[in-house]
């Protein structure tokens, strides 16, 4: 009865959503028209009707398989990793950097050094792998303890304990990943396509349409490609509520080991240390030298240290590269915060005031699944070209993980933990500060950790598309001079800025969980 409940409020809430849409649409109230009335969107797409089945088969079968793919690796790699700390320490780098991979530095790189699909499912594969592999690890070292104890004390194998206790219990959290991770893999098809990737996919067709002033066709075309991400999302969501119940501890885990690891040698820690910084180079080099990419082209990493430090033209790109993060990096400071303080009010709302938190979520769903390369043009419109419409793009793609991944870990944290505040008369709001949040705490780090390079490419994007200044503009005026020396140089700097955010937010969780005696996730 509940479940239909809900059901009904959602159907209404939707309903709701599209008659204010069309109101508004249809009266031109936003911004001149930028935003048109639902049946106006209907309307185009109909007219639009036989541009679409290629385009979207193309980008449908790019992110298929690219996320097949990036999951498959996402879930084998952090299965080891969650078995072996020298191996995630020594994978740090690559897991980081791969992460950071701004998709609109290389998305050239790849077309030019990959041929058909590839650049697409490559895009859509590493838009996936991090935030699968970030949520396995999560999920795998978050095991109920007692089941690891009453496993091993029959004789089970760590094989056993992987299986029947870690595998099963992270099925959720894998599962809350996999549905940030869907829009993802649409967002990284559609980004080749739009840095030039071939001639049918929803990205070349929006890169074809951007310059007719037709905001209903713009929106026909994100409005696709949502609800090809959506599909997927929702795909996933009703599988993750389907395995909550079933994997979920009915009290809290008192017996959780307190995460320190063995430091082990010195020499070792070294070793590990110049590894995972050394890792990311060298695969770096190798792949410009498998693909046999021309130097004119390629940039290895001595090379980027050759054009920003040695070559004549050295002075000149730094003054570039240094006038653009006095640009990027406030914008991208301030974003990350307020994305991640609003999903964090948005996911203990969702266990304080349900039925808000229910409504607002289409909206919510609709700003993460559209691609930002077609919401950004459409924001333009309305917005500007101004910071606000970088700090409304940054929020956007900020926010969502992080809710998700927080109201994953508040879900699964069990009823009965709130039983002795309730029982000395405690109101919702203090249990949620006493037990609730303390207990999620895991989560919450693990949402910055995906909060912080998703920061840094929204940024970009919003840059590079709309105001004309900052490292995503840098980026579009070096391809338009074909200087590829600038365009690695950018690539290479977004990358180090998002490791070193993204250590330090590991440097944090790591003193603040063994002050609470519980385990980190990395």
């Amino acid at each position: 009865m509940a479940a239909e409940t809900r059901r009904h409020r959602g159907i209404f809430n939707l309903a709701a959503l599209l008659i204010l849409w069309e109101v508004v649409g249809r009266l031109d109230l936003v911004a001149g028209g930028a935003l048109p009335g639902f049946t106006e969107i209907l309307a185009r797409l109909w007219v639009d009707r036989a541009d679409y089945p290629l385009h979207i088969w193309a980008t449908l079968t790019a992110s298929a398989v690219g996320f097949m793919l990036g999951n498959l690796a996402g879930i084998g790699a952090g299965v080891v990793f969650a078995l072996s700390a020298t191996a995630l320490r020594l994978f740090r780098g690559v897991n980081v950097a791969i992460f950071a991979l701004p998709p609109i530095a290389i998305a050239p790189i790849l077309v030019l050094t990959l041929s058909g699909m590839a650049p697409r499912i490559v895009l859509a594969a590493l838009g996936v792998y991090f935030v699968t592999m970030t949520s396995t690890v999560i999920g795998l070292s978050q095991a109920d303890s007692r089941a690891t104890d009453m496993i091993r004390a029959y004789g089970g194998t760590k094989r056993d304990v992987l299986r029947l206790v870690q595998f099963r219990g992270a099925l959720p959290t894998i599962l809350a990943g996999l549905r940030i991770a869907a829009p993802n893999a649409v967002l990284g098809a559609i980004l080749a396509e739009f840095g030039g990737g071939g001639r049918w996919g929803l990205g070349a067709y929006l890169l074809g349409s951007l310059g007719r002033g037709e905001p209903d066709r713009l929106w026909g075309i994100g409005l696709v490609a949502t609800l090809i991400a959506g599909a997927s999302y929702g795909a996933f969501a009703l599988l993750s509520t389907r395995f909550l119940g079933a994997t979920r501890a009915v009290t809290l885990n008192t017996a959780v080991p307190t995460g320190k690891p063995d430091p082990g040698h010195p020499l070792k820690r070294a070793a590990l240390a110049v590894g995972s910084l050394a890792l990311p180079f060298l695969m770096w080099w190798a792949f410009i030298r498998l693909t046999g990419v021309p130097d004119m082209i390629a940039k290895t990493p001595l090379g980027v240290v050759d054009y920003l430090f040695v070559a004549p033209t050295a002075e000149a790109a730094q003054a570039k590269l240094l006038a653009a993060l006095g640009q990027t990096l406030p914008i991208t400071f301030l974003g990350m915060a307020a994305g991640l303080a609003f999903a964090f009010v948005l996911a203990i709302s969702s266990k304080l005031i349900p039925h808000a938190v229910e409504a607002f979520t289409p909206v919510a769903l609709v700003t993460q699944t559209m691609p930002l390369v077609a919401l950004t043009p459409l924001l333009v419109l309305i917005l500007g070209r101004g910071n606000a419409l970088t700090l409304w793009v940054t929020i956007s793609v900020t926010f969502f993980p992080a809710f998700v991944t927080l109201a994953q870990g508040i879900a699964l944290v069990p009823r009965t933990a709130g039983d002795l505040p309730r029982v000395y008369g405690a109101s919702l709001w203090t249990e949620m500060r006493m037990v609730t949040i303390p207990a999620a705490l895991p989560y919450l780090f693990a949402a910055t950790r995906l909060t912080v390079p998703r920061a840094l490419l929204g940024v970009m994007i919003a840059e590079w598309l709309a105001t004309g200044k900052g490292l995503g503009n840098l980026l579009n005026q070096s391809r338009g001079y074909l200087d590829y020396g600038m365009i690695w140089t950018v690539a290479a700097v977004s990358v180090g800025l998002s490791v070193a955010f993204y250590q330090l937010v590991v440097f944090t969780e790591r003193r603040v969980l063994r002050r609470l005696g519980m385990t980190t996730a990395e």
